[in-house]
Order: C-alpha cells, then sequence, then structure tokens
C-alpha cells in the first residue's frame, strides 16, 4: 500500500494485450474478495464503521455499499456485453448513489450481496471462451471497453477500496 490515501493501490494499469493468466489471476482476486471484506469489517463497531476512511472521503459503511453497488453494476455490464452486440452501458453517479438513505443501513446486506454476487460472477467469468472475452461494451465516460479489461477493473476496484478500509483501521 503506498500514502496516497485516494489510491493506496495506486490506479489501475492495464497492459494492452491481455494474457489468460492474468485474467485468471483477476478472477481469483473477485472471487476472494468478499472473504476478505467480511474478515476486515468483522468487528468494526456501527460508530468505526461511520468514520471516513480518508479526510473528505466515504465512511467505511459508505464504502461497503458502494462494493455492493459498484460490482453489481459490472456484472451488469459483463451480461450486456455478452448478450449484445457492443452494447452502450448507462453510468451512475457514485457520489449522488453514496448518499442515498440505504447507505446508512447495516453492512450486513450488501456483504451478503457481495458473497452471492461475487460467486456468480467468478464463475460466469472462469468460463468464458477467448472470443467472449474479447467482447466490448461502450461506456460514455471510457469508451470501448473489453470484457477482459473490465474483469482487471473490477479486481481493482475490489482491492482499491478493501485498502481503503485496512488503511482506516490503521489510523
Amino acid at each position: 500500500m503506498t500514502l496516497d490515501l485516494k489510491y493506496p493501490i495506486g490506479k489501475f494499469e492495464c497492459e494492452e494485450k491481455i494474457s489468460t493468466e492474468q485474467v485468471s489471476k483477476w478472477i481469483e482476486e473477485i472471487r476472494l474478495l468478499p472473504e476478505q471484506l467480511i474478515e476486515a469489517v468483522k468487528y468494526l463497531t456501527e460508530d468505526a464503521l461511520d468514520q471516513p476512511y480518508r479526510e473528505n472521503g466515504w465512511t467505511i459503511r459508505q464504502v461497503v455499499h458502494h462494493l455492493a453497488d459498484s460490482h453489481s453494476n459490472a456484472y451488469t455490464r459483463f451480461k450486456f456485453a455478452l448478450t449484445e452486440d457492443t452494447p452502450t452501458i448507462k453510468p451512475y453517479d457514485q457520489d449522488k448513489w453514496a448518499e442515498l438513505i440505504d447507505s446508512k443501513i447495516p453492512i450486513s446486506s450488501s456483504l451478503k450481496i457481495i458473497e452471492g454476487l461475487h460467486d456468480r460472477m467468478a464463475y460466469l467469468l472462469e468460463n468464458l471462451t477467448e472470443e467472449q472475452r474479447k467482447r466490448n461494451f461502450h461506456h460514455p465516460d471510457s469508451g470501448l471497453v473489453s470484457i477482459e479489461k473490465n474483469i482487471g477493473i473490477y479486481a481493482w476496484h475490489g482491492k482499491h477500496h478493501l485498502a481503503h478500509i485496512q488503511n482506516a483501521l490503521l489510523t
């Protein structure tokens, strides 16, 4: 982890040519995230969950709920890309979502979502053909994104927010 509290593991970087081995590593990271997340938050009090992970950042509670929201969107994007020809996906305002009332509830429901979602996501992704991994969707802000690159993005995204939580627990 770095001293950068906003990007504690650095920003996502991706090679232009993505190997099958790299994709398999990312899928394993996706599979392991729920267990790592549950381990990181299991002893936190409600007060601790409501502490921001950095100055002007979300609370740990909001981060957990954000992971459920974001990774649900990712799973849907994978499925659109697998079933439609280069679909344009709908982005969402993650900051506004993090302020909605359901970001205040106990994290148990989001942990359950993340557990089930990551089981399904990992199973889906590990059973893709090379041709399927090359399929794309269009993101209005990011442009054309392949399924295999999106696998990397969400493996990184989970580790990124897990590091936020782990760093918050050290302070």
